[in-house]
């Protein structure tokens, strides 16, 4: 018995707007858009009468036509337009029939179906984006001073603070936004015909041989029939056909793929945050486990971390697509299909959730003062090894501070209180003031600068 794909095992994008605009339904009415606009386009270029752009508009309703049917008799033609087209020519009035899917191929259907789709999506993603990054900077702005532990390869390294953290976030967020944004206003629509010379619609067109050949104007209304086409659809003119050549898949592709990677950033860093032993930050809307009832789990976090690890591989895909033979291929084009729903749909899911994450996440400013204590004063090291080299030389200082260090690790003990013991060794570090210089809270360079001058960026 057939299902429907429900998103049962796809909690990332269950409900998202994006499995809405991506939908088998909504690909549909892309593909039946994409045949309504091309009619319209030759009613506007004078190819076809006006009746007919208004009956193919009409009927162009997917709730008109069976899904299911559809991808079923898709099979005996490899891909969804021809089944569609049978089925269209029937439903409109006869004397439309002529004009429906006149001088196209499936490839220009689907490449603009999916274009359309696509554009729908990314209206939904940048705004989940813009949230998002509106949420990260209100956490940036309130927490500028708040001091933390600076981590590197998963070690206390040096202070920073929360607030160049989240504004670090809301960088990648902004050029997941621009990329995604450049991306989306580049989308052309795909005509070309059966090998992109447009020669069909030239036959379907032009009065005769004779009269083209004399003053060139069956090209020339071709070229206005792409134009009007594009505007039709709402998407960019193509300079070219572009059945094998894949560069608005593949920017697509790279700029989706980023998008995925800047709000994993985020989780990734959410995911360590939030652990038990750290508690530097939490979300608020918390799952729970089937197994134990004290858990209070990062879901949006971890649905984007999922999504961020998918990401590249479905990218991967549609970049392997570039190397598309002849000029239209078997094979490159039918391998995109799945792999950039799935990237619309991933990215789509992990922008709502980012949204959702950043607006209810919880910062715990108190563990993360506790947190920069954990190494008795280590983490700032680096700033007494620039102080004592000023005195003692830098091979000096380092040796001092390397054993002082070990001798803090090994006995536990706090490491002003160990190289007290050692500037009485070396009277040129005299005078200095180790409760200052070991303060983590005043070695946060300039953090809240940094932060600042991010948040200029609108």
């Amino acid at each position: 018995m057939y299902e429907s794909d429900a998103g049962l095992l796809a909690p990332g994008r269950a409900g998202s707007p994006a499995e809405a605009t991506t939908g088998d339904s909504a690909f549909l009415q892309a593909m039946l858009d994409a045949e309504a606009a091309l009619t319209r386009a030759q009613s506007a270029c004078g190819l076809a009468p006006a009746e007919a752009g208004r009956a193919v508009t009409e009927t162009a309703d997917a709730d008109r036509f069976d899904v299911r049917d559809l991808a079923l008799r898709a099979r005996s033609g490899g891909n969804p337009v021809i089944p569609l087209v049978a089925d269209l020519t029937a439903a409109v009035p006869e004397d439309a029939r002529p004009y429906v899917h006149r001088g196209a191929t499936s490839q220009d259907i689907l490449d603009s179906a999916a274009m359309l789709v696509a554009s729908r999506t990314l209206a939904t993603v940048l705004d989940d984006l813009e949230r998002a990054a509106g949420e990260v900077a209100r956490h940036a702005a309130t927490h500028r001073d708040t001091q933390m532990a600076g981590r590197t390869l998963t070690q206390h390294a040096v202070p920073t603070t929360f607030g160049l953290k989240a504004a670090g976030w809301r960088a990648l967020i902004l050029d997941a936004r621009d990329r995604l944004t450049a991306v989306r206003a580049s989308l052309p629509a795909q005509l070309g015909g059966a090998a992109g010379t447009l020669a069909a619609f030239s036959a379907f067109s032009a009065p005769s041989a004779a009269q083209e050949d004399a003053d060139g104007r069956g090209e020339a209304d071709l070229l206005a029939l792409v134009a009007a086409y594009a505007r039709e659809l709402g998407l960019a003119e193509p300079v070219l056909p572009w059945h094998t050549l894949r560069t608005p898949i593949a920017d697509l592709a790279g700029a989706l793929a980023f998008t995925a990677g800047a709000l994993g950033k985020m989780a990734a860093d959410v995911l360590t945050l939030s652990r038990t032993e750290i508690g530097e930050v939490e979300e608020e809307e918390w799952g729970g486990s089937s197994a134990l009832p004290h858990k209070a789990n990062p879901v949006h976090a971890t649905l984007i971390a999922a999504a961020a690890r998918r990401a590249p591989g479905l990218a991967a895909t549609l970049y392997g697509s570039l190397t598309a033979e002849d000029e239209r291929p078997a094979g490159a084009w039918h391998a995109e299909w799945e792999p950039l729903r799935d990237l619309l749909r991933l990215v789509g899911g992990a922008a709502r959730d980012g949204a959702a994450l950043a607006a209810g996440l919880r910062v715990v400013p108190y563990a993360m003062r506790e947190n920069l204590q954990l190494t008795d004063g280590l983490i700032v090291s680096e700033r007494l090894a620039a102080v004592f080299a000023g005195r003692i030389g830098r091979a000096r200082a380092r040796e001092v501070l390397s054993g002082a260090a070990d001798r803090a690790r090994s006995e536990t003990a706090d490491l002003a209180d160990v190289l007290f013991d050692v500037l009485r060794e070396e009277p040129e570090l005299a005078g200095l003031d180790l409760a200052e210089l070991t303060d983590p809270t005043r070695y946060t360079g300039s953090a809240g600068l940094l932060t600042d001058r991010a948040l200029e960026r609108r």
